[in-house]
């Protein structure tokens, strides 16, 4: 299981798109950098496209992204 305090470039503004999780508190969200993988673009790719982000911060947007595919909603009951 992966532990959120690991992630550290994951950020969570609501100034910045909304409050969506961003890479490092830049535009750039952690569903655009999947989406990209997703789309069949390499590590590579990204990078060129995207100057400023480092390859850890593609590996955090991935971890995140399996985190949240994880996580299990349990419904509450009223009491």
């Amino acid at each position: 299981m992966i532990v959120m305090a690991r992630l550290t470039r994951i950020t969570f503004d609501p100034a910045v798109m909304g409050g969506k999780p961003c890479i490092r508190g830049m535009r750039v969200t952690v569903g655009m950098i999947v989406g990209l993988f997703a789309a069949g673009r390499t590590e590579q790719e990204i990078l060129k496209a995207y100057p400023y982000l480092e390859a850890e911060d593609l590996r955090e947007a991935l971890a995140y992204a399996a985190w949240r595919a994880e996580e299990a909603d349990v419904p509450m009951t009223n009491p």
